[in-house]
């Protein structure tokens, strides 16, 4: 027994050594074959080239290639949601403000896959508390009439305490914001998101769901995070099949002080 104890032990060992000595080879091997290529241009790539787009003169002014939303003048790329009307919301010196009697508001042009500004105002003289203060969304893709989409919360969350997977830089009830980066009433605040629709099969089956990422204020709050269907504010998301949608702007309703927009663009990607 002992003879077969030493034998089987013996042949461990020479696997092991075995093992290691093809690793190592295999090793020895592709590093000799690293070190033969000398001509830096082997493992350079010239094409595709990438298009020229020229930066905004200022951090948050919209580049070259970007489709403007709000300009400070007019409505002209957005209707109401509700019956696809022109949009009557508020337009004044340069600031665009909720009309909370006219409803939500959404652009006439659809969007798959994009990079968003906006910059909000929550008023100072802001009253209410929890989810009634200040209150607000921004649909990143607008699929049927009211609140329906994908939210990203707006809310006033400066010393106002909410469940938190409602508060400001939430994806609302599905993702908690990883910062509190809230400004005071009445200081504007910024938005740059990054969206990435969800894919369907022919069928309306899922085949990719949709992603986001989101800076508040110059923080990130979603990290490429992976939304699992539409917010809610009663249930469960779910997803139903839809193709490129509209940016919707939510007037929620409630009894604060309308909240303000401006210089909102979006860079299809």
């Amino acid at each position: 027994m002992n003879m077969t104890l030493n034998a089987c032990s013996s042949l461990k060992r020479t696997f092991v050594l075995s093992a290691i000595g093809i690793l190592s080879g295999i090793s020895a091997a592709r590093a000799q074959q690293t070190d033969t290529i000398t001509d830096h241009r082997t493992t350079e790539v010239y094409s595709p080239v990438p298009p020229v787009v020229t930066p905004g003169a200022q951090c948050g002014d919209a580049p070259s290639d970007a489709v403007i939303l709000f300009d400070g003048k007019n409505l002209d790329k957005w209707a109401s949601v509700s019956d696809g009307s022109p949009a009557k919301w508020i337009v004044d010196n340069g600031i665009l403000t909720v009309n909370k009697k006219a409803g939500n508001i959404q652009t006439k042009e659809s969007f798959t896959n994009y990079q968003l500004h906006l910059e909000y105002r929550i008023p100072s003289n802001i009253t209410g508390s929890d989810q009634g203060r200040g209150n607000s969304g921004i649909f990143l893709a607008s699929v049927g009439k009211g609140d329906e989409g994908y939210e990203l919360q707006v809310l006033d969350n400066y010393n106002n305490k909410t469940y938190v997977n409602g508060q400001v830089g939430s994806i609302y009830k599905q993702a908690i914001p990883l910062a509190n980066a809230c400004r005071k009433p009445g200081e504007w605040q910024t938005y740059d998101v990054i969206w990435t629709a969800p894919v369907f099969h022919t069928d309306g089956s899922l085949a990719s769901p949709a992603r986001v990422t989101v800076l508040h204020n110059g923080v990130l709050v979603q990290n490429n995070f992976e939304l699992k269907g539409v917010t809610r504010y009663i249930g469960k998301p779910y997803y139903k099949a839809h193709g490129p949608s509209p940016i919707k702007l939510q007037a929620h309703g409630d009894p604060s002080e309308p909240i303000s927009f401006r210089n909102i663009w979006v860079r299809p990607l």
